[in-house]
């Protein structure tokens, strides 16, 4: 049984999403802004995490994960020193 080696892929290689998004899940984890904190009761639209913490938040899943997490609403998190080849980052500006 041969060993199947796994990595990211150059972005672009797939489709888009409906918003013009690219390779949104499943390439890398995407390091987020927010430290990692459990969220408050009750529905809330784009939720900011604490000001300082121990980990931040990673979303998207990477190329090794199961397809459960290779999801925007699903958070992991690691140490903003963690050097991992599973994590990466986007590049985003505003007007």
């Amino acid at each position: 049984i041969g060993i199947k080696i796994v990595k990211p892929v150059a972005v672009g290689n797939y489709k888009p999403n409906a918003f013009g998004l690219y390779d949104m899940h499943g390439n890398v984890w995407e390091w987020c802004e927010d430290w990692k904190a459990d969220y408050p009761a009750g529905a809330v639209t784009d939720p900011k995490g604490p000001a300082t913490g121990r980990y931040r938040v990673l979303r998207g899943g990477s190329f090794n994960s199961v397809g459960s997490r290779a999801r925007s609403s699903y958070r992991n998190s690691f140490s903003p020193t963690d050097r991992l080849v599973v994590n990466g980052f986007r590049l985003a500006r505003t007007p």
